[in-house]
């Protein structure tokens, strides 16, 4: 394996949700922005613009490609990332969960929200990773992760990017959005490289600030599974929704649709 995972690095993910994964794709920067240009170009049915009218510049998303991207399976399937996801989890295998690009072109002020991924899947686990990787340098516009938010006895309140609403109508069994800089809570954020990687645990309080800077920011994540993740009922559309599943709770996940990878 390429990569070095330490075992202060795991330890580190383990204990604050968060850990960076230096050049972890430093060797899949082009094939991933290929991928990322073919994404834009042909979007995919989740595709989404995430500004409102008079808002500057472009923040779009897409997941749920890497099946018909051909850049993005050479790159999941060929990469250290499987090896990196089993360590940092402490787990033996490695299931793929789905893809996501992020691109915030040049004078996008808007922040990506505060938000954990896991109320908005229908997957539950202690071992659970996602990794967040730029393909420009970043600095302010780095991932901002919340250490030791993964812990926390209550999920985060999913809310939908545009609209600013709940994704769910029984959002009392949630706690509110907090604001980590005003409550004084421990942020991990680093300027990074393309190819860099922050790994985090879906239920990790994470954003980003806005992109004021000349050049794009164009990024790639992957969320994958270990050996506890299953299947949840939400109540209500999940994110991604995979529609005709089929599944039942406690089960683990199809693995045609979603293939183990170690």
């Amino acid at each position: 394996m390429a990569t070095v995972v330490t075992e202060q690095m795991v330890e580190d993910f383990q204990r604050d949700g968060v850990v960076l994964v230096k050049g972890l794709w430093k060797d899949w920067v082009e094939p991933l922005r290929a991928g990322i240009e073919r994404n834009m170009a042909e979007p995919g049915p989740y595709a989404a613009e995430n500004l409102k009218p008079g808002e500057g510049g472009r923040f779009f998303d897409d997941y749920c490609n890497w099946t018909r991207i051909p850049e993005f399976e050479r790159v999941i399937k060929g990469s250290d990332v499987a090896q990196v996801a089993a360590s940092l989890m402490r787990s033996e295998r490695v299931q793929m969960f789905h893809d996501h690009v992020l691109v915030k072109e040049p004078g996008t002020s808007k922040p990506t929200p505060w938000h954990q991924d896991g109320p908005y899947y229908f997957v539950q686990g202690r071992q659970t990773v996602s990794f967040w990787s730029p393909l420009d340098p970043v600095k302010e516009a780095s991932l901002r992760c919340v250490a030791g938010s993964h812990r926390w006895e209550k999920e985060v309140l999913p809310t939908r990017w545009l609209a600013e609403t709940s994704f769910y109508p029984d959002s009392e069994k949630y706690m509110a959005v907090p604001d980590p800089d005003a409550e004084g809570m421990t942020v991990r954020e680093w300027q990074m490289e393309p190819g860099d990687a922050v790994a985090f645990d879906y239920l990790t309080l994470h954003g980003a600030r806005g992109n004021n800077a000349a050049s794009r920011r164009r990024a790639f994540s992957l969320r994958l599974l270990g050996d506890d993740a299953r299947y949840v009922t939400r109540p209500g559309r999940t994110s991604p929704p995979y529609p005709g599943h089929d599944m039942v709770d406690g089960q683990v996940l199809r693995q045609d649709w979603f293939p183990f990878l170690r």
